[in-house]
């Protein structure tokens, strides 16, 4: 009988990790890590869900290409329960070619659950002069994935910030660090849906 309760003590608090696979949005940009949804994140999940850790493997300019020649070792050092996938944004802002984005997306899809993580996907919009025909096919890649494979999914990272000078960074593009509560609330719900 003792044995067995420590056993399941045991199995109640293995360690389960989270892997943040972005670009500059995730990599708190022109912040200090701390202040962006990854460190707002990590804290909230310390609080909260204390068995899980958070690994911030998000870079600045990283576009889908980048992050698919990136996965597999990421994989295979971190083994992550748990990818959250938001790249896409830096292809969409330089006109990618919207199947190539797609491909490196499904691959990314793939080989994460492969390697036996759940998948978030986060989804990305872009600025209306890209044009109606490029920015719907762009924004249709991300949702007509998470359908495929049935992943939990969000929509738009940024929502409820683009509109706000005080919430977005001189550059027009990057959130400011009063922004960050608003990306964690945007992502948190459907990342608790994968929370176990």
């Amino acid at each position: 009988m003792f044995v067995l309760v420590l056993c399941l003590v045991y199995q109640n608090s293995v360690a389960e990790s989270i892997l943040v696979y972005g670009d500059s949005v995730s990599a708190a940009y022109g912040m200090d890590q701390e202040q962006g949804w990854v460190g707002l994140l990590t804290k909230k999940l310390a609080a909260e869900h204390p068995h899980y850790t958070v690994i911030n493997a998000s870079v600045s300019g990283e576009t889908t290409g980048g992050g698919l020649t990136r996965l597999p070792k990421t994989l295979d050092i971190h083994q992550p329960d748990i990818i959250i996938i938001e790249l896409g944004g830096n292809d969409g802002l330089r006109g990618y070619p919207i199947n190539k984005i797609s491909s490196n997306l499904e691959l990314m899809i793939q080989k994460s659950r492969e390697s036996g993580s759940d998948v978030l996907l986060i989804g990305m919009v872009l600025p209306p002069n890209y044009g109606q025909r490029y920015t719907r096919a762009f924004e249709d890649t991300f949702s007509s994935l998470a359908a495929r494979y049935s992943l939990p999914f969000v929509p738009v990272l940024l929502d409820g910030v683009t509109t706000d000078r005080e919430l977005i960074q001189r550059d027009g593009i990057h959130p400011t660090a009063l922004a960050q509560p608003t990306l964690l609330a945007n992502i948190w719900p459907d990342l608790l849906s994968l929370l176990r």
